[in-house]
């Protein structure tokens, strides 16, 4: 596949995007949004992840809360450096995956396509297909 000018700012572009809608998530949880924020705090944060985990045990709910803001910090950060972006750009799209099947059963198809998760996650899994990833700790490393 050959890398354009274009295609090297499409693909910093979508890195960041990823990255940044990750981070707006975690910050909603512990209340950086302010009046904005879809939870505002943790415990509504951990009450809507046992509703769209309701068909798991409750400890493995609060268990995924955790998990997924600690997944979501780190994909986020490497995203941006642009560090293993392959391998981060798979595991994000299987985070946003197991998040829109699980807004689907729980809260039926529209809440995940208003939220956008499934368009996260096909960008995600389109990001981890790319050969060279430019503007990243990956293309220096590869270059040396």
């Amino acid at each position: 596949m050959e890398t354009t000018i274009n295609n090297q700012f499409q693909q910093l572009f979508l890195r960041l995007a990823l990255a940044i809608t990750l981070l707006s998530a975690v910050a909603d949880r512990f209340g950086f949004w302010g009046k904005n924020s879809a939870w505002g705090n943790w415990e509504n944060f951990e009450n809507y992840t046992k509703q769209i985990t309701s068909f798991l045990p409750e400890s493995m709910s609060i268990f995924g809360a955790y998990a997924a803001t600690f997944l979501e910090t780190v994909f986020a950060l490497l995203l941006i450096l642009g560090y293993k972006t392959k391998w981060t750009a798979i595991g994000t799209g299987f985070l946003l995956l197991m998040f829109a099947l699980s807004m689907s059963i729980t809260l039926g198809i529209k809440a995940p396509l208003d939220y956008s998760v499934w368009i996260g996650s096909t960008a995600a899994f389109l990001l981890s297909s790319q050969n060279q990833f430019h503007f990243s700790i990956d293309n220096k490393i590869n270059n040396k």
